[in-house]
């Protein structure tokens, strides 16, 4: 690895362990055995570095849905069933220690110049990425008209999740509660 993914790996080591906030440019470099000029050549800014770093942690959380366990579940690509089955594993990676989902939660309160450009960016990303796993289409053949009318629901649904967890994770929903939820919402659009 070259200075540039080291210092990717750094920063999200970083992120994990201190958060946005209270990580320093010296703590990446620490963590990455880089230097500081390193920073600044390859992303303009630690800020910069963190934002993508947190993009790259994001992202990875797919990993959760291995194709092995995407080949496994249960359900039709868009059923009451698949909703369950991945909505009850994002909740699993919530209870993680050191999840990337809390960290979330700092994403959204705090004013850094330049990430929340570069995380508004991404939000169309993550809604084609949620829509893939919850209605079984390759990411690269949802629209970006669904990714971001169905995509923006999914990404609705989940930040409210991330904050419940954060605020309390004993009474935050799972998925057995979510699945119940939508069974709720769709039996009385039916009824109307």
């Amino acid at each position: 690895m070259g200075h540039r993914e080291d210092l990717l790996e750094g920063a999200k080591r970083c992120l994990l362990q201190k958060g946005f906030a209270r990580t320093t440019a010296r703590d990446i470099v620490k963590e990455s055995g880089t230097n500081l000029a390193s920073i600044g050549y390859h992303y303009g800014s630690k800020d910069a570095l963190l934002a993508q770093a947190y993009v790259a942690l994001v992202e990875n959380m797919s990993d959760a849905f291995g194709e092995e366990e995407i080949a496994a579940q249960e359900g039709a690509p868009g059923s009451l069933e698949r909703f369950r089955w991945v909505w009850s594993n994002i909740v699993d990676t919530m209870r993680e220690p050191g999840s990337v989902w809390r960290l979330s939660m700092e994403v959204m309160t705090i004013e850094l110049s330049g990430v929340r450009e570069h995380l508004a960016r991404a939000q169309r990303e993550g809604g084609r990425g949620l829509v893939s796993l919850l209605m079984g289409l390759p990411e690269d053949e949802v629209s970006d008209e669904t990714a971001d009318t169905l995509g923006r629901f999914y990404l609705t649904l989940m930040t409210g999740l991330i904050a419940q967890w954060s605020f309390d994770p004993k009474t935050a929903a799972d998925g057995d509660a979510l699945t119940e939820g939508l069974r709720q919402v769709v039996e009385a659009a039916g009824r109307s």
